[in-house]
């Protein structure tokens, strides 16, 4: 295979995919999650030892007895102990045996919850793949990354929020024409990226029904790239124990973008999640 070959749109697209698949079934990939609990008074957790309860300084306390084999940072857990959440400088992680880990997670509400990982989880043994569209040179789009006013936000529903809405920053605006039509689009921080949520006409058809992602780098002098070839599932299309944001209506576009991850197979072919 020559250098030319390799660096091809196409090829590009085949290792990203490749990447995109072993992550999902890391220890902590998206197929690996089998449980997300909130704890706000003492009480047991689905599929994992212990009795867990709020610490009023942020994170859980877990009561456990040596035989439950609990080890939170290292050490094993006799009476009880303190685990700290992702929103602290250290966060602890938690072993409950060879596959099983977790770690706690804070919500925007000053919640605490345990998310619980199995790298051994029925949905790992029955992954076959991610489906995707072939490479479609259509969809990668050239558009322009606007600033909004500093702490602009918009509020996104979350999937499993019965229409309840989260405020998220929105730095900018993103702005293309595509076949006659102007879109303009919001999308949150993520990271040093923007994060586009959205919707097509594919979606309950060809793709999953909630919609996909798009990670976009804007340029310094406010170019963006959008390559739907590289749109990716959203979480919760490989697991129901995380709660995904729903496309806001400017992202929801009328006609199908054929590009991008469609849907999570089974090794029987068939899909995860619809």
């Amino acid at each position: 295979m020559t250098d030319t070959a390799i660096a091809t749109p196409e090829h590009q697209l085949a290792t990203y995919h490749a990447r995109r698949e072993e992550s999902v079934v890391q220890p902590t990939g998206h197929l690996a999650l089998v449980n997300t609990q909130w704890v706000d008074s003492e009480q047991t957790i689905w599929g994992v030892p212990g009795r867990w309860a709020p610490r009023p300084e942020g994170g859980l306390v877990v009561s456990a007895a040596a035989s439950d084999a609990i080890i939170v940072d290292g050490v094993l857990v006799t009476e009880s102990a303190v685990v700290r959440g992702k929103d602290d400088a250290n966060p602890s992680v938690v072993v409950f045996s060879d596959t099983v880990s977790g770690f706690v997670i804070a919500g925007e509400e000053g919640q605490y919850g345990l998310r619980v990982w199995d790298s051994q989880s029925e949905a790992i043994q029955q992954f076959g793949s991610i489906d995707a569209y072939p490479y479609n040179p259509n969809w990668v789009i050239t558009g322009k990354f606007k600033e909004n006013p500093a702490g602009t936000t918009m509020g996104f529903e979350h999937l499993k929020d019965n229409g309840k809405t989260k405020e998220q920053v929105i730095p900018g605006e993103i702005t293309f024409s595509k076949d006659g039509i102007d879109y303009n689009l919001a999308a949150f921080k993520a990271g040093r990226a923007l994060q586009l949520v959205y919707a097509d006409a594919s979606n309950g058809v060809d793709t999953y029904s909630v919609g996909r992602f798009l990670f976009i780098a804007p340029q310094p002098d406010g170019t963006v790239i959008l390559d739907f070839n590289r749109a990716v599932l959203p979480p919760c299309a490989f697991s129901y124990n995380f709660n995904c944001p729903l496309p806001p209506k400017q992202n929801r576009f009328t006609v199908a973008i054929n590009a991008g991850e469609k849907n999570v197979l089974n090794k029987d072919g068939s899909v995860l999640h619809g």
